[in-house]
């Protein structure tokens, strides 16, 4: 009885609005239980003059506002618990940012109505999929790591790839639910399971020709859609 009422209690924070419990909580689950290296990201300033989207960072003109890491840096990503409760204890609507690469899934994003369309294209040839996050203007697939040198075989394989299509690996980063930004709320299109061990991750090369056709065509505006 106490693993289930565990479950549902973590599959209540996974599914939650941006509430403060809901983000110390999935923060929580990433760091401790899937060993997902987290920190918070720099979010939105209070009263902002343009409907609660300027960036808390210094910089009037961000491009991804609320949507990135500042203090601290992405090389401050942790596990380690006491941290990430001192964390969202003090900035609790703080977004959530995962450090992707090494051992914690990388991901490619690509723009929202590209990523449904791909999502469709994968389901329908039976490729299993794991969690994918989306926002109003980029969806994201999470897969597992893979390398520069990894990434650059597969990518220079194919003619051509979309500049609309972006690989998050070593070295990058990604907002996750239930985290709100500049570009609004960020939620899980297909969310992960409320277990323990952290969840299964599809090798990059299986969705990746998916998702390239699914982005011939979609037009990229800049760096505004990059998270």
């Amino acid at each position: 009885m106490r693993e289930i009422l565990g479950r549902r209690r973590r599959l209540l924070l996974m599914r939650g609005r941006g509430g403060r419990s809901a983000l110390l909580g999935m923060a929580l689950i990433c760091a401790t239980e899937w060993q997902w290296p987290v920190l918070p990201g720099v979010g939105l300033r209070s009263g902002g003059g343009r409907a609660g989207r300027d960036c808390a960072c210094p910089h009037p003109d961000c491009e991804v506002p609320g949507a990135h890491p500042f203090d601290p840096g992405i090389l401050g990503a942790t596990t380690d618990r006491r941290m990430v409760r001192w964390w969202w204890t003090n900035r609790p609507t703080a977004p959530l940012v995962l450090a992707t690469g090494g051992s914690a899934p990388c991901a490619v994003s690509l723009p929202a109505v590209a990523g449904a369309q791909a999502l469709t294209a994968l389901d329908r040839l039976g490729v299993r999929l794991g969690p994918v996050v989306a926002t109003p203007t980029r969806w994201a697939l999470l897969v597992a790591p893979y390398s520069l040198p990894q990434l650059g075989e597969l990518l220079h394989s194919r003619s051509w790839v979309p500049s609309s299509l972006r690989f998050h690996g070593q070295g990058g980063y990604l907002i996750l639910p239930p985290s709100r930004t500049g570009a609004g709320r960020v939620r899980w299109e297909r969310a992960p399971q409320p277990v323990a061990t952290p969840p299964w991750l599809p090798e990059v090369e299986t969705v990746v020709d998916a998702l390239v056709e699914a982005s011939t065509g979609t037009p990229d505006s800049g760096s505004r859609l990059a998270y």
